[in-house]
């Protein structure tokens, strides 16, 4: 087995892994529950983890996890000239709706 990843939280973990077994990797969490005990056991110990069972799907795996981390952010023009970055469907500065076709 193979530690891949620690991940920052649980639902992290589980998405992680679940990305990869439906991309045919041997993925699971470890250290699930883990995370009650952190202050008793130091912090960084309690992470949980995204391990493969198999070795040889490291270099697969690590470069969709790669891609999985590092999904490009939306960016988009407002009317009013603000440039809206990331997951937002409105302009933070007018309220204004995102267009429905980007160019």
């Amino acid at each position: 087995m193979l530690r891949l990843a620690r991940a920052p939280n649980i639902a992290i973990a589980a998405l992680w892994a679940d990305a990869l077994k439906q991309a045919g990797f041997s993925a699971s969490v470890q250290r699930y529950f883990l995370g009650g005990l952190a202050g008793e056991l130091p912090p960084d110990q309690c992470f949980p983890e995204v391990w493969l069972t198999y070795d040889h799907e490291e270099a697969g795996a690590k470069a969709l996890l790669h891609q999985l981390q590092n999904m490009p952010q939306r960016r988009w023009l407002c009317v009013c000239g603000e440039t809206v970055e990331g997951g937002f469907e409105q302009c933070w500065h007018c309220g204004a709706d995102m267009p429905t076709s980007q160019d």
